[in-house]
């Protein structure tokens, strides 16, 4: 019966397999928008910080927090959405999901004051995990030989969101207000959101076990996979140093030492940019030379470029050469790990669930650690908290084997 099922396939496997090389490349493109656009929501207060501080009445490191509370948000949405992927049809959890952003973000756009509008964020970030959902998806569907270039090229979507979201949002929000930032956000957010839905394949799950039991599976999985482990431990270490260094960035620039408007202090954005580029390059790079190859480069990268950020605390190259280079290095970290971390268990949903929870509650923490730092003893204090992950992250991951 299956060679008779083959059989009559055989003859018509040419054509449809073109048509479904240019759909799939339409499908890839649209699954990286949409992940720009939801990224961006992640990151979209941390440029509107001194903005939102103006209109509460405070000051901008008061509210630097607020950053921090939509990377937890994410790593809970996370926790509780990803594993899902495994278990439900993505189709109608994409969907629901979309809404619930818009929803967020709206309420996010009329706060009457810090608690309300941290509350919204928690939630809109919380919901806005639908990349992650799909990113397992384009790692299933690619060729054993593309896969890591496939992943990157949803990564450099989710990283133009984020280079989207500090200059565009530090633009609209100087021209038209903060508000409207968020409100603008929902809108795109429920039209891509919504046209992904409706472009994902229908799948029929046998679902085993409670809907949420891939929250409960998480630490055998960590415990049984070093390499899905180590890259865990690693993207902490190093989002934490991107995250401490990027979400901090606003106050430097338009604090007293450069004084920059909001806007300008948004273009800087534009040196994220990097990531995008990288991400095609770092792909085929660890389909070439493997994963942890790669990863060691990004460390050897991103600890060059924390004492190019304390010394661009008072000269701007500096801060330009190092902007490029932690991008660079987060980027070909992320590819790497996150390739590894999708084809290292037979559940890639629930482990990618892992990976991206473990990088975004470093990041979360480190936001959270460099907030205080910076009130206390300025730019640099922010910068000994990158360092500090790093060294965390490489040290932490040398202690235990892996496959590559």
């Amino acid at each position: 019966m299956p060679s008779a099922t083959s059989t009559r396939q055989a003859p018509g496997l040419r054509a449809p397999a073109r048509e479904r090389s240019a759909s799939g490349s339409l499908f890839l493109l649209l699954i990286a928008v949409c992940t720009a656009v939801t990224a961006a929501n992640i990151y979209l207060a941390a440029p509107l910080l001194p903005l939102i501080a103006d209109d509460f009445g405070t000051t901008a490191s008061a509210v630097a927090w607020i950053a921090s509370v939509a990377q937890l948000g994410y790593a809970a949405g996370l926790l509780f959405f990803a594993p899902l992927g495994d278990r439900v049809d993505r189709r109608p959890l994409v969907g629901w999901l979309s809404v619930a952003t818009t929803a967020a973000l709206l309420v996010a756009a009329v706060a009457p004051g810090t608690t309300a509008l941290a509350a919204a964020v928690f939630v809109a970030a919380a919901a806005t995990v639908v990349p992650q959902l799909l990113v397992p998806l384009v790692a299933a569907r690619a060729p054993d030989d593309r896969r890591a270039r496939h992943v990157a090229a949803v990564i450099a979507g989710l990283f133009t969101g984020i280079v989207a979201a500090r200059v565009v949002g530090g633009l609209a929000g100087q021209a038209f207000g903060w508000r409207w930032v968020f409100g603008g956000s929902a809108v795109l957010t429920l039209a891509l959101g919504l046209a992904t839905a409706l472009a994902l394949p229908a799948e029929r799950r046998v679902r085993q076990g409670g809907l949420f039991s891939g929250i409960a599976e998480l630490p055998g999985l960590l415990r049984r996979s070093p390499d899905l482990w180590r890259a865990c431990v690693r993207q902490a270490g190093m989002f934490g140093a991107w995250s401490a260094l990027w979400t901090s960035l606003a106050l430097l620039l338009t604090g007293p030492g450069y004084g920059l408007s909001t806007a300008t202090a948004g273009l800087f954005g534009l040196f994220g940019l990097t990531a995008s580029a990288v991400a095609p390059l770092a792909g085929g790079l660890v389909d070439r030379f493997g994963a942890a190859r790669v990863v060691g480069t990004a460390y050897v990268l991103a600890a060059v470029a924390v004492p190019l950020f304390w010394l661009g605390g008072h000269v701007l190259p500096a801060l330009f050469a190092a902007a490029i280079a932690i991008h660079a290095a987060l980027v070909a970290s992320h590819v790497a790990n996150q390739t590894l971390a999708l084809t290292t268990t037979s559940t890639p949903a629930t482990a990618n669930t892992a990976y991206v929870v473990s990088g975004f509650a470093g990041g979360a923490l480190a936001s959270a650690v460099a907030g205080p730092a910076f009130g206390h003893w300025g730019w640099g204090g922010v910068c000994a908290v990158a360092g500090l992950w790093l060294v965390l992250g490489w040290t932490v991951t040398a202690v235990r084997g892996g496959r590559r």
